[in-house]
């Protein structure tokens, strides 16, 4: 399959799904010759809707991966670092300290993020356990990239479950995505459309409305299209 034509820098998807589907294409061509192992999806949680359409693109298993920003005191809007299923945990680079984070504020920030995650995995996934990665080539799919924090943490949780490989796929994202990731660790990275200059990640929706857990529910729940 050959890749979709490229978008122009300002385009502006309808939806999330209408993103995904685009992504879908971009990626199906990108993994076509891949040899590498079977290939699972793995949504970060409010990219559901996105990687749902990504999964149908490419005939695979589709999965949830929770990562949750830590927030700062009073700026829960600032990540300190993003936390993920197993403990894994990205601070970003010297925050912390720049804002005066004590020990015991980062550790309570985490702790409550933890308890969310916990209880966010527990109900999307509805008692199913997660599914191996183990020798799998993993795509991980979210509605768009401003910092990578959450993207970063995602990587480094895939790898250590043991993934043969890492792709990084998102609708939008700034034009340094591409370099960031791969330093992230990622092997490959898929971005439909990078917006200059990119403010943040809404500005290539035309609806951008917060993704609810229901929804994130029923992205896991349907099986894949024909």
């Amino acid at each position: 399959m050959s890749q979709p034509p490229p978008l122009s820098a300002d385009h502006v998807f309808r939806n999330r799904r209408d993103a995904g589907v685009d992504l879908g294409q971009r990626v199906r061509a990108a993994v076509d010759s891949d040899d590498r192992g079977p290939i699972i999806v793995l949504g970060l949680a409010r990219g559901g809707p996105v990687a749902r359409e990504v999964a149908d693109a490419v005939d695979c298993e589709l999965d949830t991966l929770v990562v949750r920003k830590i927030g700062a005191p009073g700026q829960p809007e600032f990540a300190m670092g993003a936390i993920t299923h197993g403990n894994h945990v990205v601070v970003n680079d010297d925050i912390p300290r720049r804002l005066g984070v004590t020990t015991a504020q980062f550790d309570a920030a985490l702790a409550r993020e933890s308890r969310i995650l916990a209880d966010r995995e527990a109900r999307y996934r509805a008692g199913r356990e997660p599914l191996s990665l183990a020798d799998r080539v993993v795509i991980l799919v979210d509605d768009g990239l401003a910092t990578g924090t959450s993207m970063s943490v995602a990587i480094d949780a895939v790898r250590a479950a043991g993934a043969s490989r890492v792709i990084v796929a998102v609708p939008t994202g700034p034009t340094d995505i591409f370099e960031q990731m791969r330093a992230a660790g990622a092997d490959q990275v898929i971005v439909s459309v990078t917006p200059t200059p990119f403010h943040a990640v809404g500005q290539s929706y035309a609806d951008f409305t917060q993704v609810g857990d229901d929804e994130v529910v029923t992205a896991l729940e349907r099986p894949n299209r024909p």
